[in-house]
């Protein structure tokens, strides 16, 4: 037996999180009957499982495209206001999703894919996956806010997890490095924001073991074959 979101993530069609959404949307079915409660468990070997009355299957094969994504994007798979999507950018035959989210006005480090039990590792908080990320701001940071903010702010959301901050240049203090494992909704800015500094740009460099390295804003690739095993080493996969 099986969590249903669990074998949808396994079907390639999104993370848990986002198989959770589809079934309280009553956009699951198993053997004919809409699901809605979440934690139901399935036999993967017995039960027929549909999204969107599709019969979904778990892939043998899956696909990573790392992307280094521009700035006036969206990370999301469609949008209803017809604006360009990190998809719009991908030439790929695979229905492929990004792994967490970046906002219209951050640029880099994006993965796509269509393994959902990859993108639930790397996502979820309990597994405390480092996201890297290059900060310019309107001002220098002084150490005593730098020290602060490693600590830990105070947001809508409660309290932010300790990170690393280091500066890029020791006589420029407007340029930070920022290395956290949370990931809430503008965090970065909002964290900042919180001490009156104004992130001008933001860039994420990486993930895990993964870096935008060589790769040109706009452009993408896949992930080599090497570099999926080391991921997967990575996270213990």
């Amino acid at each position: 037996m099986v969590r249903l979101n669990k074998y949808l993530a396994q079907c390639g069609v999104g993370s848990r999180r986002w198989a959770d959404r589809l079934i309280r949307a009553g956009r699951v079915k198993v053997n004919g009957r809409v699901i809605q409660e979440l934690g139901v468990k399935i036999d993967e070997n017995k039960d027929q499982v549909q999204v969107d009355d599709q019969v979904v299957k778990p892939k043998r094969h899956f696909t990573y495209v790392l992307l280094n994504k521009p700035r006036g994007v969206i990370t999301t798979v469609s949008d209803e206001r017809k604006r360009k999507t990190v998809l719009d950018l991908i030439k790929s035959s695979e229905r492929l999703f990004p792994v967490g989210r970046l906002d219209k006005d951050t640029t880099g480090f994006l993965l796509l894919t269509n393994d959902g039990e990859l993108a639930y590792h790397l996502t979820h908080p309990k597994f405390k996956i480092d996201k890297i990320y290059w900060v310019r701001l309107n001002r220098p940071l002084n150490n005593e806010d730098r020290l602060k903010l490693e600590r830990g702010v105070q947001l809508e959301e409660g309290k932010t997890a300790p990170c690393k901050i280091e500066y890029v240049h020791s006589k420029n203090q407007t340029e930070v490095k920022v290395i956290l494992q949370q990931g809430w909704k503008r965090q970065i800015r909002r964290m900042f924001a919180s001490l009156n500094y104004e992130v001008v740009e933001l860039k994420r460099l990486g993930m895990a073991n993964l870096t935008i390295n060589g790769l040109k804003e706009g452009a993408w690739r896949y992930l080599n074959n090497q570099e999926i095993q080391q991921l997967k080493k990575y996270m213990g996969l």
